[in-house]
């Protein structure tokens, strides 16, 4: 089709930040046309196949990537004429190429960011994938202590639970590609103590006439189980299987898994630990000098996420986002 194009407008960050919700809540709009493909990772490829990474679940989740540029932008045959056209795949703004390919070819487009915490981004990070069962390591602080190790090794941007934190980083160079104002940064505690208010800001940065959203529609939650016996016997049978699901369709492996993951989560605690304040202090020391940097990007002060007293986010605990 001629008139295929790149879209007009990019929720591209961050993950577990609220970006699904907001996604779903601004398909309710009739003039916004989101692509049915959620995350479709185009601009992670640049026209080619994804990388090769391999953490557990990495090659089969890898097959639902939207890599092929035909393929992509006929995600966009269905939006209604004039619609605007846009889609959604938080991890964008951490790759310094997506940030690239995304300026040159929709240099127009504008670009969402919603922002969160970095440790309570990378504690409900690490909660997803520890629930999943494809996380080995029972244990945040561990596991990110790993993540130098496990990118040399070739796992998956979701695995890099520090380095998708460095906001920083990320809207500097985002800058140096794309006019300030072209972008809108959010953040999360936005979304969850004024929904309202917070998508008609972002109608009126789409430049669309605001209208009535009951609410953002919650993200999946999951209960939490601990290590145990249980935990550890399903969760190697499910990264074989993650494995293994590579070789088949990727909905072949979603249906069989489906059981595992259900006994996995059997008995979990919508109630899940909090992390201590040393916990907490041992996250966020790395993280920041980025944040000064934020700081010194956006205008805006963080001060908030500094202190590892706080209890961290109340909201992470009533919605898996």
């Amino acid at each position: 089709m001629t008139d295929r194009r790149p879209p007009d407008f990019f929720l591209l960050g961050v993950p577990k930040a609220g970006t699904t919700a907001l996604h779903a809540a601004l398909t309710q709009h009739p003039g916004l046309y989101l692509s049915p493909v959620k995350e479709p990772k185009y601009y992670l490829c640049g026209d080619a196949p994804p990388p090769a990474y391999r953490g557990p679940g990495d090659a089969h989740s890898q097959q639902e990537w939207v890599w092929r540029r035909d393929d992509y932008l006929a995600l966009f045959d269905g939006a209604p004429e004039g619609a605007l056209r846009g889609e959604s795949t938080p991890f964008y703004l951490y790759h310094r190429d997506a940030r690239r390919r995304i300026a040159e070819d929709a240099p127009a487009a504008k670009l969402v960011v919603v922002l969160r915490d970095p440790v309570d981004r990378a504690y409900s990070n690490w909660m997803h994938l520890w629930m999943d069962g494809l996380e080995p390591v029972p244990d945040l602080v561990a596991a990110a202590a790993l993540e130098e190790q496990r990118i040399a090794d070739g796992w998956a941007p979701f695995w890099h639970y520090r380095g998708l934190g460095r906001y920083g980083e990320q809207l500097q160079d985002l800058y140096r590609h794309v006019p300030r104002e072209q972008v809108l940064v959010l953040r999360y505690r936005e979304i969850v103590d004024a929904p309202t208010a917070t998508l008609a800001r972002v109608f009126a940065f789409l430049g669309v006439p605001s209208i009535e959203v009951a609410e953002i529609p919650p993200d999946n939650s999951r209960g939490y189980v601990g290590p145990g016996v249980r935990n550890a016997v399903l969760g190697r049978v499910i990264r074989a299987g993650a494995w293994a699901g590579q070789f088949a369709p990727p909905e072949h492996w979603r249906r069989l898994s489906a059981p595992l993951v259900g006994q996995l989560h059997r008995g979990g605690s919508a109630d899940r630990p909090r992390l201590t304040p040393e916990q907490r202090a041992t996250l966020l020391e790395p993280l920041r000098d980025d944040i000064a940097l934020l700081e010194e990007v956006t205008g805006e002060s963080f001060a908030d996420w500094l202190d590892p007293q706080r209890a961290g986010s109340t909201f992470a605990g009533r919605r898996g986002s």
